[in-house]
């Protein structure tokens, strides 16, 4: 059975009160009441009405002073208001529409007009409170549509972030001496890139597609890239091509990870001055992603042991990097490389490649659940 709705009749005179209630409680409705308008307020709180019977001439505070309180709060804005009294000029029925008061009623009450207007005030107030609750439901309903497309999206990027695992683990077992290799420049160039000023969400976003940047040895023969030796012209011209394969690998995808890696595996090995390859790009010509992984690709080789050459010290490789500063490298990258050495130093420790060889049959580089928010754009940059 319904909850019956609950009427507040406020009058200052109590035979005005008990005539309205009589009549209201013979129609079933479920009656409170209060003589002024501080008691009111305190009854709307405590009583819930679905709907306000007024009087405005009140000591104290009015009807007036009343209405204006409970139309100002949002929890008492939709309560309908009828304004019951003897006051009937324009003035006073205008000044109770400003206000927002919904009906009105003359003293002496009619009953059929009084039950009329009750009945149909009530059902405009379930209307509202149906649409409040469907409002409700609806929002929740939306909140939890969101969370589900949230996870979906979770799980497509986890995917994503599973394809480049691999990927790139695939282009490591070319070369047992460059394990670690990814690890270490993928968190080179994301600690260039934060020094530079790039947001977080582009900061991760190199750190995940920079392990592609040498996807494309995968097409080399062992032959030339394992070769312990100077690579002949005809050799290094096979050799070069490894980026524009890597970018072939990665080309169309609708991930914006691979999409960012194929910007990196195509840039790579550009040279600020023109003299790189595979196009020969000067300057910003170069995205800056690729400027990026360029010095951390070129400082990790340079420590690194590889089939044609010892790893160099620490200080002639740092001494490389600073003398080919607008040559090889953008001048500005170069000082942001400098700027978090300490750092640079760190991953260079962290991640030896003894340890790679170990783990990396049992580990992905990047798990999964590090997936983070991508802007689509962000291989323009």
């Amino acid at each position: 059975m319904p909850d019956r709705a609950r009427i507040l009749i406020v009058d200052d005179e109590d035979y005005n009160r008990k005539l309205i209630s009589g009549i209201l409680t013979r129609q079933n409705y479920s009656i409170a009441e209060a003589s002024n308008g501080e008691e009111a307020l305190k009854q709307v709180e405590k009583f819930s009405p679905d709907l306000l019977l007024l009087d405005i001439k009140m000591p104290g505070m009015s009807g007036f002073d009343v209405a204006k309180r409970l139309k100002a709060n949002d929890d008492f804005a939709l309560i309908p208001i009828v304004m019951v009294t003897a006051l009937s000029t324009l003035g006073h029925k205008a000044q109770a529409l400003e206000l927002g008061v919904d009906d009105f009623l003359t003293k002496p009450i009619n009953v059929a007009e009084l039950i009329a207007r009750v009945r149909s005030l009530l059902k405009v107030r379930a209307y509202y409170k149906h649409m409040k609750n469907y409002q409700m439901e609806l929002e929740i309903e939306v909140e939890k549509r969101t969370e589900q497309l949230r996870r979906s999206m979770e799980k497509i990027k986890a995917a994503s972030l599973d394809t480049i695992n691999r990927l790139s683990m695939a282009a490591e077992y070319k070369d047992e001496d460059t394990g670690a290799h990814i690890q270490r420049m993928s968190n080179y160039a994301a600690a260039v890139a934060r020094r530079i000023g790039l947001k977080d969400q582009s900061v991760q976003a190199i750190l995940y597609a920079a392990p592609m940047h040498d996807l494309g040895k995968i097409g080399i023969p062992d032959r030339i890239l394992l070769k312990p030796g100077k690579l002949e012209p005809d050799e290094w011209k096979i050799m070069k091509q490894h980026t524009t394969i890597g970018a072939q690998i990665l080309n169309e995808s609708s991930s914006a990870f691979i999409r960012l890696g194929k910007v990196i595996a195509l840039t790579h090995h550009e040279k600020w001055d023109g003299t790189g390859y595979p196009y020969g790009l000067k300057g910003k010509e170069i995205l800056l992603t690729g400027r990026i992984v360029a010095i951390a690709d070129v400082f990790d080789a340079l420590i690194s042991k590889r089939p044609y050459k010892e790893p160099f010290s620490l200080e002639k490789s740092f001494a490389i990097i600073e003398e080919n500063s607008g040559a090889h490298f953008d001048p500005e990258v170069v000082r942001a490389f400098f700027t978090v050495k300490d750092e640079i130093l760190l991953y260079k420790n962290k991640y030896h490649d003894s340890e790679s060889r170990r783990k990396r049959r049992m580990t992905p580089f990047v798990r999964p659940e590090q997936a983070v928010g991508l802007d689509d754009k962000l291989h323009m940059v």
